[in-house]
């Protein structure tokens, strides 16, 4: 705290008086720049412009379906299926070993659910394919049981 340096009223009233004058020739110098013709800044396209999407031609309209969804079609997605959940304290967990069995909320039989991204939008049985387990969809989840299941 050794550097710090006092200012005395005048020093204060100086500064202030130093930035008005700064503030002045700030709005000067814009006031020139947006009268200034040619290229430049002001003639510039505001950042936020874009080019609309071109309007059908007059031939008739064009079938862009395929199209316009083609841009998601690689957007990576984390699927996951849940056989079942359980709830308990560290102590029990600490506890598991090899050959542990832990007691879940799902009847045996009773489908799979199938999550995207962590939300519920299918449900399925098990099967196996190739010595590999898969999932085969038994039921898609509605729009109205997704919002449902949100609340």
């Amino acid at each position: 705290m050794a550097n710090e340096q006092v200012l005395s009223q005048d020093d204060i009233d100086k500064l202030m008086a130093d930035d008005g004058e700064l503030e002045q020739t700030w709005d000067g110098g814009l006031d020139s720049a947006q009268a200034a013709p040619g290229p430049g800044p002001a003639s510039a396209p505001p950042i936020h412009a874009f080019d609309p999407l071109p309007s059908p031609s007059a031939s008739g309209p064009k079938d862009t379906r395929g199209r316009s969804l083609d841009f998601i079609l690689d957007i990576p997605l984390e699927v996951s299926v849940e056989l079942g959940r359980t709830k308990m304290v560290i102590n029990d967990l600490l506890q598991l070993g090899q050959g542990s069995v832990i007691e879940l909320t799902k009847l045996a039989g009773e489908p799979l659910e199938i999550l995207v991204n962590n939300k519920l939008v299918a449900r399925g049985e098990v099967v196996v394919v190739n010595e590999k387990f898969g999932v085969r969809v038994t039921d898609i989840v509605s729009p109205m049981e997704r919002v449902k299941s949100l609340g």
